[in-house]
């Protein structure tokens, strides 16, 4: 299996860095906790969707909870928009979700 959680949580740090610009210095500590909070449970989603247990629907689903957790809990940093905590949880999200699809096609 190629996926490494540690990897794809760096990468999406890099990636909600990459949407909140100015605000990264007041943002950087919090959302690497957020994920590193999340680690566990991203890595157990990637495994069962990975090893065919988790079908596509409730990866999907998943995701979208995941998002969703996310996106509230960048709201709660008060020196980003609405916009910006969209767009830099939008690019999170796919870069996990990117990471498990490039496991899976390496397995298949």
């Amino acid at each position: 299996m190629n996926f490494d959680i540690n990897e794809v949580l760096a990468d999406m740090l890099t990636k909600i860095k990459n949407n909140v610009d100015e605000n990264w210095d007041q943002v950087k500590d919090t959302s690497n906790q957020f994920l590193q909070n999340k680690k566990e449970r991203l890595e157990l989603l990637a495994e069962l969707r990975i090893s065919g247990e988790l079908s596509e629907e409730k990866f999907q689903s998943r995701l979208k909870d995941e998002k969703l957790v996310l996106e509230a809990e960048l709201h709660a940093i008060a020196v980003i928009s609405k916009a910006i905590a969209q767009r830099a949880t939008n690019g999170a999200i796919e870069v996990l979700e990117k990471a498990i699809r490039t496991a899976i096609s390496t397995i298949l």
